[in-house]
């Protein structure tokens, strides 16, 4: 049987962009791939790159798991845990640290860009946690990795790292092979189309969250930046913000960019973004509802309790293995 990993990072309330991007992809998977195996996981150990408040954090753990199941992630099929539980996600980063090289941390865009950002009190974990990426996906031998084109860099060192440890060591990592939703993979900042969506950015009208007011979700789209041309098609390079509305409506709706833009060819900005509005608005109302039937109840400690305990069998044994390659302890 095939396994599938992901996992997200618990710094605050999930985007509409994690849901297209992520989530809802993986609700498609678990029943496209009934062969398949899946492990998804919150990444907490991630988020101590930067400072945190440890009671925020806490509570963003258990947002993130509620969110993931009110999307509709089916306990039956998912091993849903938590990455701190699993002690061996550390064991195993060390270990690829001892099998990365300094320049190739040093190359990772997403570390040169936040380096660039931050100039003062930059963690060393801030450098080397690709390694702990590449020890989340080779701990469990996933085969398949759902990732954005932000993360590409991040797989690929980490096919590296699997096959030279199994060309030094023995065949020891399955090496995984990303996998590219086919639409709504990167969606968009709405006063910044040019940008990722993310919540960190300073105008909360650049991104909703998965849990926003949904009056105030209606407002943020009929506000989105757009361009002065008036036509509804899709041109990234010089019309991003009506592309990446086109990308979101069709990745919520399971249509295509033609489809709607034939649909909406006579039509004005104001309407198609009405017409959004309700379509983001109907998809976002169960999840809210559900989630707040979850974030309180024993349900969901159960579930990850549930996930934990298998996500430790396999764990144990591929360290112990991991281990007896290297020659570390007493493993026979």
């Amino acid at each position: 049987m095939k396994r599938l990993l992901s996992g997200i990072k618990p710094t605050g309330q999930l985007t509409l962009g994690n849901y297209i991007g992520a989530l809802r992809q993986f609700v498609k998977l678990q029943d496209e791939l009934p062969d398949t195996e899946f492990f998804i996981f919150i990444a907490d150990l991630h988020a101590i790159t930067t400072p945190q408040d440890k009671g925020q954090l806490r509570h963003n753990i258990k947002s993130v798991a509620a969110v993931y199941m009110a999307c509709g992630l089916d306990p039956g099929r998912v091993n849903l845990f938590i990455q701190s539980e699993i002690p061996e996600h550390v064991m195993l980063s060390y270990v690829m640290e001892s099998t990365a090289y300094i320049g190739e941390m040093e190359r990772m865009t997403q570390y040169k860009d936040k380096k660039g950002r931050q100039t003062e009190g930059i963690r060393t974990s801030l450098m080397t946690y690709p390694a702990l990426m590449a020890a989340d996906i080779l701990l469990y031998d996933a085969d398949i990795v759902p990732i954005g084109d932000d993360q590409k860099q991040h797989v690929e060192l980490t096919r590296n790292l699997a096959i030279r440890f199994n060309n030094a060591h023995g065949q020891t990592f399955v090496v995984p092979e990303p996998f590219f939703p086919k639409t709504g993979a990167r969606i968009k900042s709405l006063t910044e189309p040019d940008k990722k969506m993310d919540k960190s950015h300073d105008n909360p009208k650049s991104y909703i969250l998965l849990l926003d007011d949904l009056n105030a979700v209606k407002n943020k789209i009929k506000s989105a930046v757009t361009d002065s041309e008036g036509t509804i098609r899709y041109d990234v390079k010089h019309k991003p913000g009506i592309s990446n509305l086109l990308t979101i409506y069709a990745s919520l709706a399971d249509l295509s960019i033609k489809d709607l833009e034939k649909r909406y060819a006579e039509s004005s900005y104001a309407t198609f973004k009405a017409d959004l509005a309700e379509i983001v608005v109907d998809t976002l109302r169960p999840i809210q509802e559900r989630y707040h039937e979850l974030i309180k109840h024993p349900l969901l400690d159960q579930v990850l309790d549930e996930g934990a305990k298998r996500a430790k069998e396999i764990a144990r044994i591929k360290m112990l293995k991991v281990y007896k390659r290297l020659g570390l302890g007493r493993v026979k």
